[in-house]
């Protein structure tokens, strides 16, 4: 039996917040295992600084370089990938909790990733720390995302 590299029981430790993430972006077209593979590939490309932070710098990392790799790989192909042909735009369900992640899905960067962290549970804290900013800059720019959204679907 071998032992496990030390990236390897980096990946072990963080399987889920990347399986997590993958799964989040998924939903655009593209496969989970894809976006699991071009993460561990930027992880492993970072994998020398990676190594050296303690746990909490490391996690912060580790989920920022996975996300911006699966954004780089969802822009390299969604300008390549055209609609299935059964696609019908008109016969969408439009119930409110789908409009409102419709909604979501348009705001920008970082907005669109601030507002899924918190409908994921992570604190204003939590959600700094991976974005780099503090948490009262977090709790503003969500109030502001609310009145967006409030302003953009008419509630």
């Amino acid at each position: 039996m071998r032992s496990e590299s030390p990236f390897e029981a980096m990946l072990h430790r963080y399987r889920g917040l990347l399986f997590t993430l993958c799964q989040r972006y998924a939903r655009q077209g593209v496969e989970v295992e894809d976006l699991l593979q071009e993460a561990s590939i930027a992880l492993w490309r970072a994998s020398e600084k990676l190594l050296t932070l303690p746990p909490v710098q490391q996690a912060a990392l580790v989920w920022k370089i996975a996300r911006n790799a699966i954004i780089d790989n969802l822009r390299r192909i969604r300008s390549t990938e055209p609609l299935p042909e059964d696609y019908d735009a008109v016969g969408e369900d439009k119930t409110l909790v789908n409009e409102l992640h419709e909604q979501i899905a348009l705001l920008g960067e970082p907005d669109r990733t601030i507002v899924r962290m918190q409908l994921e549970g992570y604190s204003y804290e939590e959600i700094g720390l991976q974005l780099g900013l503090s948490e009262k800059n977090v709790s503003v720019r969500l109030v502001r995302i609310k009145e967006k959204l409030k302003k953009r679907m008419a509630i």
